[in-house]
């Protein structure tokens, strides 16, 4: 191949920016036609493609030695010349040729790499280049660097794409002041797909810089399976949204938030009735206790919220993303719907106090209750407006509404300083230590516990969730919503204790209002605080008073300096919350929706305007509402609300604990204030306090958080996301493996661990079926398979396949693993897997390979190198299983058809890679060989193309009707599922012939464990001398009831050593005759070279000497025909050929006699040590 020269180091190129820029066009077009060789380029000028280098030229034109093949890229620093001519070029049209118009529309917004042939021909515009022969590069991206690159080398010429990043001057292939692909640590390589802050960029794969060059260099241009938006577009798009984007910062996107949400209504109409019932210490105490499950929740949110990443969503996207769908669905759709039914809730609150302000004044429209519902649906109305006008908006509002609140705090503050005289008949005195000491204790009245008090207050501490709910629109979530969330929770928190016990000590409980109440003459005995300040209230133990801590509710605008400022206060604390919960509850839905865990939902997804606005889930949101304020009783509603949050609040402080149990190196959280058993008791206490709330709305959310984890999970909705369920699973089972390890095997735990030789799964289903039945919850199943033929595709199929196949057989609910190797030939393969597959105690004890059906036809060096896996396989201390069906296994040539008529594996979609690469210049030992071992005759078309047999799934495209199976493909496709269905009440044969450590008979008993083979029947069979059958029945029976095992039959055979028909004889020595060495007949030196070129050869002294043992399998043959020809399996002692002694064409035979014409056969030979014990 040609080299191409080299340029020296530093050499800098001077091109023109619009050269490269030209994206489809002149450049693009000039280039690729030279690689295609369909049509000239049309009017490309020289110049147009890379940049002249004449100037250079001479130094340039050195070649390129064999040491110094690598890549060699350069800056190319701006300048002047030709940039006009090379912009101006008009795009060429598409009709300029396939190829073209294939460059242009691939070039859009992609930077590329082009690898072209050197051997092209002249038209390359790289000849131009002063003489550079190699590829051209190409970079597009209307971008800061444009590089040029001459020496680049492709022998295949095939056309491959890299993208790469063009960003700074400091293009990172020259990493270093060095040439080289390798790329510095940066950012940009580690985003998501379509990231909102920047652009995806793919690092150089392994294997690019990895795989010699001349190879074609990596195959789709995707590193680790990540694929790739073109990072142009995102990029693109993205920077021409963000100025109309609006992000919030942590004050005005969760502080504000925060405070709006959790000072509610409680703040002004029930706190003053808390500290009557309970007293100042307990109402402390009550206030506490829900901040410290508030704040054990808020440092969960942060550390979460501070592990990574956080898009929209809020407390479902925190959920979801570290427990998994399954949590996270439920969670999502409970939260979301507890937020929209709290808008109705919020907005009856405020309905009521319009309404109460409408009856003082005698102004109702109809009646009380129709008044909150008209009051309300208006109210929610123009809330939806404001929502639905925008975040901006909608943060504005908070904001004022946020102020006037604090107006209405501050002007209570001040009211309790100044005690008015007309307020003292009212039960207000200002400050005084008698009312302080008297409601310092409790006084639960009509039926109050402190539970119930704690109940009733515990809502108005909820709302920390508010700014972590909007997360999608804060600028910078990692900080704001630790910062925001936390600090809320301190204000609120000491402005309820400061309110609590200023209330305590300026009011006393029962007053009358009534004037008369003054006492003038001095009384003795005075007991209350009232009567301490001559006040005579005592008439409130008869008759309820309107007064009082305990019996007004409007005690806060009373004390207040200004009153109506307070009823500003509770509408600004009703509205704040009720738009809060209006914007979460959509965005939460928006962001469950787009995870498609609920399908039906997804209508729900779509965003509108530059901000995403869900405007679909915010009518939905409205009409919840709406529903739930047209009921207007709230005293049902606010439990369940109060118990979905608490819900929520529980899964978010388990999460961590979860998260920190699983100790996944991926759960780093920036906010280090954290502690996984806080956390925990954090999780227990929410779930205390749901119950303490109101424990049938407690029940009623576990009913239904169970019943849509129950959903979710049936439905395995297909994401990944990394949860902690998923490392906490990696985590138990790899501790129990070590701990197994540690553990010696004991024969009583002794389980059949399967390494079953497959080659791909789904092309020998009844090898696979019939060993999981017996495998299926009681030992190990591995799948072997062996790639053989070039090793550079293989490594790429082994990838692909490995992840395909391990679905396959999920798919198919199969617990089995799939384990593929590489290796030169069959014997290879199956050593490394015999003693490599499997981790610790969990590895693999027994093989397991279909019958060499094809073994008269195939090449005897192949039936040389099956043999030899028995072999090894008893060399390694394995059993060894052979399975038969006589219409054979392997249904790979039938693929296509076996999927209509089963339907066992859908077409390949998106997720199914069917790698499908056709070697024309391939060498014999091609991959199809890979599934010889257990395999029937293979189709002339698998033969020829070599593909793996995955390939005819690609078949599918003819349409129209199918050809016809033939009669026995169609009878190896029913055979090839006949253990997927009942078994029947039919019969396992098992002919225990010889002792091989009991294998023999325990992989039958596993067989009628599992519930498609129940019904069946074991007959034991064994071999016995004619004058002593019952001696021998009685001993086996006995063996048998030791070992708890159930027959149904026990058969000696006295006439197993009697000679077989003469017409069977006659047939197996036709059927080892071309196998036969036949050295009587020839020379000595001539018998002895065929002998050692063709080892498998069957001396006629060995045929005289095993001749007993040949008879024997033939005997066998025939009393299996005659006793267990309606059997449904047949169990049998698998005969072991002496190594070296018996040539691998005579053992083949004997296997072949043995088993020939029979019902499902298992010939299995154990490793001769014991497996059953009849110990306890």
């Amino acid at each position: 191949p040609l080299t191409p020269p080299a340029r020296p180091r530093g050499a800098l190129k001077t091109q023109p920016r619009a050269a490269a820029r030209s994206g489809g066009g002149a450049e693009e077009t000039s280039r690729l036609p030279a690689r295609e060789g369909d049509v000239p380029a049309a009017g490309a000028e020289p110049e147009a493609g890379l940049s002249p280098a004449a100037a250079a030229g001479d130094a340039l034109c050195r070649p390129l030695g064999p040491s110094q093949s690598r890549f060699q890229v350069d800056l190319v620093a701006e300048g002047a010349g030709r940039a006009a001519a090379a912009a101006d070029q008009p795009q060429k049209p598409a009709g300029q040729g396939a190829a073209a118009a294939k460059g242009s529309e691939e070039a859009k917004g992609r930077f590329r790499v082009n690898f072209v042939d050197p051997s092209a021909g002249d038209e390359s515009p790289a000849e131009h280049g002063g003489g550079l022969e190699g590829g051209g590069v190409n970079f597009q991206n209307g971008g800061d660097t444009v590089l040029s690159e001459g020496s680049l080398h492709s022998g295949g010429g095939g056309h491959h794409h890299y993208y790469y990043d063009t960003h700074t001057n400091t293009y990172y292939l020259r990493t270093f002041g060095h040439n080289t692909m390798d790329a510095v640590p940066r950012i940009d390589h580690y985003r998501h797909t379509a990231a909102e802050l920047g652009e995806k960029l793919i690092r150089p794969s392994l294997a690019e810089l990895h795989d010699e060059l001349d190879k074609e260099p990596f195959e789709d241009g995707y590193a680790n399976g990540e694929d790739g938006t073109p990072p142009g577009e995102a990029d693109a798009t993205y920077a021409a949204d963000s100025k109309g984007i609006v992000k919030f910062g942590w004050i005005k996107g969760v502080l504000v938030r925060c405070l709006l949400n959790i000072w509610g209504v409680m703040l002004f109409i029930r706190l003053s009735w808390i500290v009557g019932q309970a007293g100042i210490a307990l109402s402390v105490l009550v206030i506490a206790m829900a901040t410290v499950v508030t704040t054990i929740t808020g440092l969960s949110t942060s550390a979460i919220a501070t592990n990574g990443f956080v898009r929209g969503g809020g407390a479902y996207y925190l959920i979801s993303r570290s427990l998994g769908p399954e949590f996270g669905g439920a969670i999502g759709l409970i939260f979301a719907f507890a937020n929209a039914v709290a808008v109705a809730m919020y907005v009856v609150g405020f309905a009521e106090t319009v309404v109460e302000l409408l009856q003082e004044n005698g102004a109702l429209m109809l009646d009380q209750m129709n008044d909150i519902r008209i009051i309300g649906a208006i109210t929610v109305l123009v809330l939806l407006g404001i929502s639905v006008a925008g975040m901006e908006w909608e943060a504005k509002a908070q904001i004022v509404l946020l102020v006037i609140l604090l107006f209405a705090v501050g002007d209570f503050i001040i009211g309790t300083f100044i005690p008015l005289d007309s307020k003292k008949v009212k039960g207000f005195f200002g400050y005084k230590a008698e009312i302080f000491t008297e409601n310092f204790g409790p006084d639960f009245r009509a039926d109050e516990t402190f539970f119930s008090v704690f109940a009733i207050f515990f809502p108005a501490a909820t709302g920390i969730l508010a700014g972590a709910n909007i997360s999608g629109d804060l600028a910078d979530p990692q900080s704001a919503i630790p910062k925001g969330t936390l600090l809320a929770i301190l204000i609120t928190t000491i402005v309820y204790m400061g309110i609590a016990v200023s209330v305590g000590a300026c009011v006393v409980r029962d007053a009358t209002g009534n004037i008369n109440s003054t006492i003038i003459t001095e009384l003795t005995n005075c007991t209350t605080a009232a009567c301490k300040l001559n006040f005579d209230f005592s008439s409130c133990q008869k008759t309820k008073c309107h007064y009082g801590l305990l019996n007004n509710f409007q005690v806060m605008s009373m004390v207040s300096g200004f009153a109506p400022l307070i009823s500003a206060g509770i509408f600004s604390a009703t509205l704040s919350s009720a738009l809060a919960s209006l914007v979460s509850a959509p965005k939460i839905f928006q962001a469950l929706c787009k995870d498609n865990i609920y399908p039906g939902l997804l209508m729900f997804a779509k965003g509108y305007g530059k901000n995403n606005e869900p405007l679909r889930g915010y009518i939905l949101t409205f009409l919840i509402a709406l529903g739930f304020i047209l009921i207007a009783e709230l005293n049902v509603i606010a439990p369940i609300i109060s118990n979905f949050f608490l819900a929520s609040y529980a899964l978010i402080n388990f999460s961590v604990f979860h998260a920190s149990l699983a100790k996944s190196p991926g759960w780093r959280p920036a906010f280090k204030y954290y502690n996984m058993w806080v956390s925990l008791i954090g999780a227990i206490l929410c779930c205390i306090v749901m119950f303490v709330i109101n424990w049938w709305a407690a029940l009623l959310t576990y009913v239904i958080v169970l019943g849509l984890y129950i959903y979710v999970t049936y439905k395995k909705p297909d994401v990944n996301w990394g949860s902690s369920t998923q490392a906490l699973t990696y985590l138990s089972a790899l501790q129990h493996t070590v701990r197994l390890a540690g553990v010696e095997d004991h024969v009583k735990n002794f389980r059949p661990q399967c390494l079953v030789m497959t080659g791909a799964p789904n092309s020998r289903p009844a090898l696979v079926h019939l060993v999981h039945a017996f495998t299926k919850n009681v030992g190990l199943m591995i799948c072997g398979h062996i790639h053989m033929g070039p090793r550079r595709q293989a490594m790429k199929e082994l990838s692909t396949d490995l992840a395909r196949y391990q679905r396959w057989l999920i798919k198919n609910k199969m617990k089995a693993f799939y384990a593929p190797v590489h290796a030169e030939d069959l014997r290879d393969g199956g050593q490394y897997l015999m003693q490599a597959a499997g981790l610790g105690r969990m590895r693999p004890n027994t093989l397991v390979v279909g019958f060499k059906k094809d073994w008269k036809q195939a090449d005897m060096r192949d039936v040389e190198t099956y043999i030899n896996l028995f072999h090894d396989a008893f060399d390694i201390q394995y059993g060894v299983v052979v399975i038969r069906l006589k219409e054979g296994l392997d249904i790979s040539h039938l693929q296509g058809q076996e999927e209509l008529l089963s339907s066992q594996e859908k077409s390949p979609s998106s997720k199914d890679v069917v790698v499908n690469v056709d070697y024309s210049k391939k060498t014999e030992t091609d991959t199809s060989k890979a599934f010889s071992p257990p395999s029937s005759e293979k189709t002339p078309e698998e033969e020829e193309d070599g593909k793996t047999p995955t390939q005819p799934l690609l078949k599918k495209d003819s349409k129209g009707p199918r050809a016809p199976l033939n009669l026995a493909d169609q009878r190896l496709l029913d055979a090839s599922s006949q253990f997927q269905k009942k078994q029947g009440k039919n019969t396992i044969d098992v002919w225990w012939l010889f002792d091989d450590g009991g294998l023999t008979l325990l992989i039958p008993y596993l067989l009628t464990t599992k519930k498609k083979w129940k019904d069946c029947k074991i007959r034991v069979f064994i071999g016995g001398k004619i004058n002593r059958i019952d001696h021998d029945r009685r001993a086996m029976a006995t063996l048998l009831s030791k070992f708890r095992i159930d027959f149904s039959d026990i058969m000696v055979l006295g006439d197993i050593n009697t000679k077989p028909k003469k017409e069977n004889i006659a047939a197996f020595e036709e059927m080892v005759e071309p196998f036969r060495l036949h050295e009587d007949d020839k020379e000595q030196d001539i018998a002895d070279k065929m002998k050692d070129d063709e080892p498998w050869r069957i001396t006629d002294n060995e045929l005289e000497l095993y001749k007993t043992k040949s008879y024997r399998q033939i005997r066998l043959n025939e009393l299996l025909k005659e006793h267990s020809s309606t059997a449904n399996v047949i169990v049998m002692s698998l005969p072991v050929a002496r190594k070296g002694a018996v040539s691998s064409a005579l053992y083949m035979a004997w296997l072949e006699a043995l088993s020939k014409d029979l019902p499902p056969v298992l010939l299995v030979r154990g490793n001769h040590q014991s497996v059953l014990t009849f110990y306890s």
